[in-house]
């Protein structure tokens, strides 16, 4: 049975709260309050069922397996929320004076060291507010630090296997974005690179390992290459999660990057946020970073009691905020839990379990769908459905159909270098049985458009909602409820 709306839901006088009579003449609300807001009036139990109801409607990551690529659904340990939601922490208010506010600072303080650490740059900033965010918040600083140095430089260079927000970033930023063609291998080619750099570039962006789940094996070179032109080069950290404890970017040579915190260290994600995407920089690049940033005075000993830890105004340099406050607090005490538990060794084995699983996945699905670039990847595999055309089956009906075995569709038609593209990511917390009931899944799949084509074409049925036209729902956006028709 569909869900109904609160409003079809809504009885004339019920309401979930009472309030004692008033002892005081009451107050004129004025204009504060519109005469003509009819909210849904309805008792606790119905607003509860009703909530209880389409969560258990809605996949999401502690019900179900959640393949997306790129954009990565992973579980998120109980513990993290337990920590995050410690009375010290909900009841803190951003504009206490930082005397009442040390523990909050010093946790932020240890995270950044600790990113710094795990990606070997020089300093960090928490406060952007996603990846995308992040990564904004970088191409930002990389045209800061040429207005500095008195160079104009207007180009950014981009290869065609990079995340899809980084031309976005990069027009933002009032740059032009270039793009690279990748070489056969999916990798970017140091020589169509030496090619394109010149004194116009102000920065290459390398996605690594890159939208093919491929670790760019040229990283060092490529670096070298730009910075022979006085250029820089951004690294979008979305993929830290596959090389973790395994490798640092700044030994590659890389001068700014942002990290996922939702990726990497199991934050929540999805649905517009909670997110959190922090900026690690090298001395080059550190006078730009955000402001503030937390600094520590009476060094003494690491974590000692006579440590003031304080929030850093002075920078005439910095970019400026990018936020308001200092970020996405409750997400930082996230990912501080999950380093502190797992400590160096752990994050190295969560990178390895998750470069282990995407190629368990992709050995499984090998010769069932297309795999354009053959060499064995690190978090994510990217099939393509070209093998299905004979059939008049598209990637988007097998997205469709994996919804009725009980699993969320993979990220789709990305990277847009894989015609039909299927970009899967199981990452390192799932099971060998998780994995092998996609794999049985997503085979039978490939069976049924063989030999019955019209089911895959009519999916999903047993899913709340059918199939929709979301072509018509963009060309006839409709995002309200029409209480009165």
């Amino acid at each position: 049975m569909p869900e109904k709306t609160l409003f079809e839901l809504s009885s004339p006088g019920r309401q979930a709260w009472s309030l004692p009579g008033l002892d005081v003449p009451p107050a004129d609300a004025g204009d504060v309050a519109r005469k003509d807001n009819e909210l849904p009036e309805l008792s606790e139990v119905d607003v509860a069922r009703h909530y209880t109801r389409l969560s258990t409607m809605n996949h999401h990551v502690d019900k179900g397996f959640y393949p997306l690529g790129s954009c990565t659904m992973k579980y998120n340990p109980k513990v993290n929320e337990a920590m995050c939601r410690l009375p010290g922490f909900t009841g803190l208010h951003p504009m206490e004076p930082e005397s009442l506010t040390q523990g909050a600072l010093r946790l932020m303080y240890e995270l950044a060291q600790m990113l710094e650490e795990i990606t070997g740059f020089d300093a960090v900033t928490l406060e952007p507010a996603a990846g995308a965010h992040g990564e904004l918040t970088g191409i930002m600083m990389i045209r800061k630090y040429f207005e500095k140095r008195g160079e104009q430089r207007d180009v950014v260079l981009v290869p065609d296997s990079a995340h899809g927000t980084n031309p976005a970033s990069v027009t933002m930023s009032g740059f032009k974005p270039v793009q690279i063609k990748s070489n056969a291998k999916g990798e970017i080619d140091p020589n169509e690179l030496e090619r394109a750099c010149s004194t116009c570039v102000a920065c290459l962006m390398v996605t690594n390992p890159n939208t093919l789940g491929i670790f760019e094996p040229e990283a060092k070179r490529i670096c070298d290459i730009m910075h022979n032109q006085g250029s820089l080069v951004y690294l979008d950290g979305a993929n830290l999660n596959s090389y973790v404890g395994v490798h640092r970017p700044a030994d590659a040579g890389f001068d700014v990057m942002h990290i996922n915190l939702h990726k990497t260290f199991s934050t929540p994600h999805g649905g517009g946020g909670p997110g959190s995407g922090p900026v690690a920089a090298t001395k080059a690049l550190e006078p730009f970073l955000p402001k503030p940033v937390v600094k520590r005075r009476n060094q003494g000993i690491k974590g000692s009691s006579d440590a003031e830890y304080f929030l850093d105004d002075s920078r005439p340099d910095s970019i400026g905020r990018v936020m308001g406050f200092y970020g996405q607090f409750a997400v930082l005490v996230r990912a501080y839990t999950y380093i502190r538990m797992l400590g160096a060794a752990g994050l190295r084995d969560a990178a390895e379990s998750a470069v282990l699983n995407a190629n368990y996945v992709r050995a499984g699905l090998e010769g069932v769908y297309d795999l354009p670039y053959k060499d064995r990847v690190l978090h994510e595999v990217v099939f393509s459905g070209t093998n299905l055309r004979e059939h008049d089956i598209k990637t988007l009906d097998v997205a469709k159909r994996l919804l009725d075995y009980g699993m969320h569709a993979p990220t789709i038609y990305f990277p847009l270098i894989v015609p039909e593209a299927l970009m899967i990511e199981p990452t390192e917390t799932e099971s060998r049985e998780s994995l092998d009931g996609f794999i049985t899944a997503m085979r039978q799949i490939a069976d049924e458009a063989r030999t019955n084509p019209d089911v895959l074409r009519q999916a999903p049925v047993t899913t709340p909602v059918r199939r929709l036209d979301e072509a018509r729902a963009s060309r006839e956006l409709d995002v309200n409820w029409g209480a009165k028709s």
